[in-house]
């Protein structure tokens, strides 16, 4: 692939950093290759941040305000939550790496979720009519706790390679920010005590509340380092005559991010979205219904927006950085380009961007902590080991549950070869449980033993896929030799069609096996859809999972498929209209991309 690299675009960015060691040499004193103007602004926030945190916890008393926030939250907050929840600084990584190396077209390394955003929408108030803490409560009364126990397996695996990919990329962040002055260890331990600090004691609570100022912070991540990256190559119009490939500008890219990709990824994502732990807290920890709606679909869009600018500042990188090869090289530039371009704007903007990195993480991070310890707290320890305790004593166990998986995550993160590969790790796993939560959510005929059987091949064909028996059985030299070429990129199966196999394989084995195996009781199914049927009244604050207050009433309900295996409902009013709003701002997102490919084309 050719690229020009004109000296200017270059020395621009030497002339920079020049700039950053100047400030020092004037008299800012440099720690850890920051300045000391940095290190107050960062020491500020995350002072502040934690004892935030910390006095969230003064209000939990119980797990429904451990694992769930007390459900007291509306638009706003549920907004914030569900974008500092789901918005992280290794996205931002990921997106410019990906675009650093294939142009344009990287933007889908997160933008694999903005088919599913509309759908948000629809699935917000199923989970808060659920009236529960854990989806692994849905797949207790769905199939069975057995179910349920394999799910909180399945999350708990998602989440610690997700808090790692998040420890990973940000790591990569601060090495390059401080020019390696502090290392790998150093930041990940860092942010790993501050999250755990005030996520443990305060559980979801605290992550609510401090997610909103994360929140804001995350923003300004996404947008800090930006304008200075164009303006430093010259703009879009200097892009173009930097990057001679035009294939960098494509946003449907030949090779390897195809429309077929694309398409492939949206639909792995939909199909695994609802199966990640902390989505139920996205979806309800709210008031109401339509609080839960505005917040999962919004706060996720706001995402998409931020998700452009990275895509940019990652295509800037391109110029200010040519030649790197290492995908550890490549997951820097993004702290690269704040280091050398931020400290001649203004002191304290390293400080600044080092808090909005962080405060994308943590906010991520005590989320998914707090998820995940929900899982097994309330689907394997409540259960299956002691049973019947009080709820000071699960809260107790909750928090240190929460600790372990930390620990595991931290481990793993220093086991990822790259952003990347973790990133594409967790779009497989989130993906195994999907198969039965839809088709249980939809056909009555769906069995406990077909919920185990899919999710277990699924997951095997995952390993196979990704190569993993190379020794015995090497999936990716049966590509070459026996596959056609569209399916192979790089010596390997392409992502797109080892996600179509695993998902092929389980779908098809969750129908065949439910078809041959007993029936789930009617009492327990009549109940969950009697749940789901009954809207969320004012002030409800259920204690138990899928119960419903004695004066509710379930609404009317139409089916699309006129069947009793089958319960399909049509959307109502309400669902139609958000759905297609939110359609509407997706087409406006893809506008704004196009418009901008185009700029100087």
């Amino acid at each position: 692939m050719e690229r020009r690299h004109p000296a200017g675009i270059a020395g621009h960015a030497v002339e920079t950093a020049a700039l950053h060691f100047y400030h020092i040499k004037k008299g800012v004193s440099a720690i850890l290759g920051i300045s000391s103007v940095d290190w107050i602004v960062l020491a500020g926030y995350l002072i502040g941040i934690t004892i935030l945190g910390v006095w969230a916890a003064r209000r939990v008393k119980d797990t429904v305000d451990f694992f769930m926030g007390g459900r007291r939250f509306g638009k706003v907050f549920m907004v914030f939550f569900a974008f500092g929840a789901g918005t992280h600084s290794d996205q931002a990584v990921s997106v410019a790496s990906k675009t650093y190396t294939n142009g344009l077209s990287g933007i889908w390394y997160q933008w694999l979720w903005l088919f599913s955003t509309p759908f948000y929408w629809l699935i917000a108030p199923i989970f808060r009519r659920m009236r529960a803490l854990t989806t692994g409560d849905y797949f207790e009364l769905r199939y069975a706790k057995s179910v349920a126990a394999l799910f909180a397996v399945v999350g708990v695996f998602q989440m610690v390679v997700n808090i790692a990919t998040m420890l990973k990329g940000s790591g990569a962040m601060i090495i390059a920010v401080t020019g390696g002055s502090i290392n790998e260890s150093w930041a990940v331990g860092i942010m790993t005590v501050l999250f755990v600090t005030y996520g443990i004691a305060g559980g979801l609570r605290a992550a609510i509340i401090t997610d909103f100022i994360q929140g804001c912070l995350t923003i300004v991540l996404s947008f800090l380092v930006l304008p200075f990256a164009l303006n430093a190559v010259g703009g879009m119009i200097g892009l173009r005559e930097t990057i001679a490939d035009p294939a960098m500008f494509a946003i449907v890219a030949p090779g390897d991010i195809t429309a077929f990709y694309i398409a492939v990824i949206a639909l792995n994502a939909l199909v695994g979205i609802v199966t990640q732990p902390h989505v139920m807290s996205n979806c309800a920890a709210g008031r109401t219904e339509l609080d839960n709606r505005v917040g999962f679909c919004y706060g996720n869009m706001i995402k998409r927006l931020c998700t452009i600018a990275w895509m940019l500042t990652g295509l800037c990188a391109v110029a200010l950085y040519p030649g790197m090869v290492r995908p550890e090289q490549i997951d820097q530039t993004y702290g690269l380009m704040a280091r050398d371009l931020l400290p001649a704007v203004a002191p304290g903007l390293i400080g600044l961007f080092l808090a909005s990195m962080l405060a994308s993480v943590m906010s991520s991070c005590d989320a998914m902590m707090v998820a995940s310890s929900a899982l097994v707290t309330e689907n394997i320890y409540r259960p299956f080991v002691a049973p019947g305790r009080s709820q000071r004593h699960y809260v107790f166990i909750g928090r240190m549950l929460a600790a372990a998986i930390v620990v595991a995550s931290v481990l793993y993160a220093f086991l990822l070869e790259s952003v990347l590969h973790g990133l594409e790790t967790f779009w497989k796993i989130q993906a195994v449980m999907g198969i039965a939560f839809w088709v249980g959510l939809f056909w009555r005929r769906a069995t406990a033993a077909a919920a185990w059987a899919s999710t277990l091949v699924a997951f095997f064909f995952v390993l196979v896929t990704a190569n993993a028996f190379s020794p015995i059985f090497d999936v990716n030299q049966f590509a070459v030799n026996h596959l056609p070429a569209f399916t192979v990129h790089n010596g390997a199966l392409r992502l797109p069609f080892q996600m179509l196999t695993y998902l092929s394989v389980g779908f098809v084995t969750m129908i065949v096996v439910s078809l041959f195996t007993s029936r789930v009781e009617s009492a327990r199914l009549d109940r969950l859809y009697h749940c789901l049927h009954t809207p969320i009244t004012p002030d409800e604050n259920p204690t138990e999972p899928f119960s419903v207050p004695e004066h509710s009433r379930p609404e009317s309900v139409r089916k699309l498929i006129r069947h009793p295996d089958f319960e399909i409902p049509l959307p109502s009013r309400v669902s139609v209209i958000g759905f297609l709003v939110a359609w509407m701002f997706v087409g406006i997102l893809i506008a704004t991309v196009y418009w901008i490919a185009g700029i100087g084309a």
